[in-house]
């Protein structure tokens, strides 16, 4: 099955059902305990910068390692699993002075899971998608870095652009049937993103499935770069997403208000993935794996969503209880909007006619 029927079976399947997101890679990682050593492997043994904690690193010298977290929730019931790239941009990659790998880990992370993914195909006929992860770097292209210096910026849109287009092109070459800009706190670094991508569309001559994904930053229920989720929507949806939705953030609890607001005016399908709950003192989280499943299972059936999955935190039990608490509810009907001008700012603005 070539992608584009990848993506077709995809679409199929988001119509009659809702779909489910794996969970937390870092919170996998974590658990291995894995040492400087290990994040080296033989070929970074001598690399001059320390390297534990670049898990988008472990694609390349701990491949089995990434293999077995994605099967672990492949078995737990996922139906789309994402790749582990989450900072591997140039961008984000400078931390280590492994700029010069970034296509290379975008690559093998989205053919570790394609293998995954198929070889779930191969022996129990049951069809999973992998989506191509591009977390949003450790800079933002809105906000100054200097208190004291409102216009400075540490990065811009064309290089944000630029580092966006090199990591898709590993993501697409490695068979990802998805690019999904996930955890967005600056909406400009998004649509810097946004933009990349359809440059490499274009380049490659064919489309994948594109999922986005913003992150609120407290109890206001807005990013970090300021606005509101429908601003955030209306800044967002001329990329005519297959997807919109809110990760990470906060807890379940405290997020289900800004899901229901994306799932009234958003004409796509909607997804969320939050957190395992706030995190503990210790930077950990409590919430268990009934919790989460309870949470995400009221707003499935409250027609809320299309997709559902977890960010920190959640581990294979938590997806596993998730899929079986939204097993049989009706996916969300996406509403017909009608056509108008809308713009955004930190707020959101319709032009009435």
């Amino acid at each position: 099955m070539d992608r584009s029927e990848r993506i077709a079976a995809l679409e199929s399947e988001a119509r009659r059902r809702i779909l489910v997101m794996d969970g937390a890679m870092g919170t996998m990682i974590q658990a291995r305990k894995l040492s400087e050593y290990d994040f080296r492997g033989d070929r970074f043994v001598a690399h001059g910068q320390d390297l534990i904690g670049d898990n988008d690193l472990l694609s390349l010298t701990q491949p089995e390692v990434i293999r077995e977290i994605h099967q672990g929730f492949l078995d737990a019931g996922a139906d789309i699993i994402c790749t582990n790239t989450f900072n591997a941009t140039r961008i984000s990659q400078g931390d280590y002075a492994l700029e010069g790998t970034v296509y290379e880990i975008n690559y093998e992370g989205a053919l570790r899971a394609r293998e995954a993914v198929d070889a779930l195909f191969e022996d129990e006929g049951r069809r999973a998608f992998v989506a191509g992860s591009l977390g949003p770097t450790n800079r933002t292209a809105s906000i100054s870095p200097d208190v004291n210096d409102a216009g400075k910026r540490n990065t811009s849109f064309d290089e944000l652009r630029e580092a966006y287009l090199e990591a898709g092109r590993g993501l697409a070459k490695g068979g990802a049937d998805i690019l999904l800009v996930e955890t967005i706190f600056d909406t400009l670094n998004a649509k810097a993103a946004l933009f990349a991508i359809d440059e490499l569309f274009e380049e490659i001559g064919e489309r994948l499935a594109v999922m986005i994904s913003g992150t609120i930053t407290d109890l206001s229920g807005r990013t970090l770069s300021g606005q509101t989720t429908e601003a955030f929507w209306n800044s967002v949806r001329h990329a005519k997403p297959f997807s919109v939705g809110l990760n990470c953030s906060l807890g379940a609890k405290e997020l289900r208000p800004y899901v229901s607001e994306l799932s009234r005016i958003a004409d796509c399908y909607v997804s969320a993935y939050p957190n395992a709950g706030l995190p503990n003192a210790f930077g950990g989280y409590d919430e268990t794996p009934t919790e989460t499943a309870t949470h995400l299972g009221e707003w499935a059936e409250s027609g809320l969503v299309n997709i559902v999955g977890g960010c920190c935190g959640t581990t294979p039990a938590h997806i596993a209880a998730l899929a079986q608490g939204v097993s049989g509810a009706i996916p969300r009907e996406i509403p017909a909007i009608s056509s108008g001008m809308r713009l955004s700012g930190l707020e959101p603005f319709e032009v009435q006619v």
